[in-house]
């Protein structure tokens, strides 16, 4: 292992290359990369990285987003079956159609969608910004939200809006329920409940805070004398423990499993072993069509411009 690890930073510096890690990796991904952080935290800081070559260790759209981003530098995903089911639920000829149906909406997307559906969209949100964003539109603003059925009922349910939502949704949020909530609730009745927004509205209703990764995160660290149950993709665990040495945190479990955490098993596709290839081969490499790319890159620009204003 350590040795493994010294040929990827081996390989890293004599490629001018920079390793992304979103939070759902695997802890020995966290560890290496020299970022970690959710969606719009990779998309800020591939918009200003100097390397020669960014690797993602994330999902499929991920690269995408750093390639839009980024055209001029190669972008590399350790394995490239890394999908997302978020933007499988999505796919882009359904989504024009479904933008074609309704003149004269805003097209909001969320970030976890394929360059080709943000080619569609006016303005691209993740989970950290996505309640700030539809806020910066005057309140009869008509919008289409895309794909997330639950963060975009969640948007709406904060703001008062009433967008008109995509029907899509992530399959790791959706395997949390409401009976094993209770359960583990009542295991644990001191535990403060952290809830992913992309978690369906029940699960929702019985969380204390609700948030993206990095709120989660930032919430544990401003409290760590309190115990939490994780309800979001179990990678984040890595980086809480992390930060607080003390605290207690209990992975919600899925609904239809043993298992005592939900994990993603498209993230859990990039290793070690696959980061080394990638990075010594320069494969596989996210490319992505000119003329999406010229059109996707826009709304994203537009969300970093917004976020940049709104401070987050």
């Amino acid at each position: 292992m350590d040795n493994l690890i010294e040929a990827i930073k081996q390989l890293k510096k004599e490629k001018n290359a920079v390793i992304m890690g979103h939070y759902y990796q695997r802890g020995e991904i966290q560890e290496i990369a020299d970022y970690v952080g959710d969606s719009l935290a990779l998309a800020q800081q591939a918009a200003r990285t100097d390397a020669d070559i960014i690797v993602m260790c994330g999902v499929h759209f991920m690269g995408e987003t750093a390639k839009v981003l980024c055209p001029d530098k190669k972008v590399l995903v350790p394995d490239m079956a890394a999908g997302c089911s978020l933007a499988d639920s999505c796919p882009a000829d359904e989504f024009a159609r479904f933008v074609e149906e309704h003149p004269g909406y805003t097209v909001i997307s969320y970030v976890n969608t394929t360059a080709a559906v943000k080619a569609l969209t006016d303005v691209v949100v993740t989970s950290t910004n996505a309640r700030q964003i539809v806020e910066s539109f005057p309140k009869d603003e008509k919008i289409i939200f895309g794909p997330d059925r639950n963060l975009g009922g969640y948007i709406n349910s904060v703001t008062g809006r009433d967008m008109l939502i995509w029907d899509g949704a992530c399959h790791v949020h959706e395997q949390f329920s409401v009976e094993k909530m209770v359960e583990i609730k009542r295991a644990h009745p001191d535990a403060v409940v952290l809830a992913h927004p992309e978690c369906k509205s029940t699960i929702l209703k019985l969380a204390d805070v609700v948030g993206s990764t990095a709120a989660l995160l930032k919430y544990a660290v401003a409290h760590p004398e309190k115990s939490y149950i994780v309800a979001t993709e179990s990678g984040i665990l890595h980086e809480m423990k992390k930060q607080c040495l003390q605290t207690t945190f209990i992975p919600a479990p899925p609904a239809d499993s043993t298992c005592a955490c939900n994990e993603c098993s498209f993230m859990r596709l990039n290793t070690l072993e696959k980061l080394y290839d990638c990075l010594k081969n320069e494969s596989p490499e996210i490319k992505v069509d000119a003329e999406i790319a010229a059109k996707a890159v826009k709304p994203i620009k537009r969300m970093l411009e917004i976020s940049a204003k709104l401070g987050l």
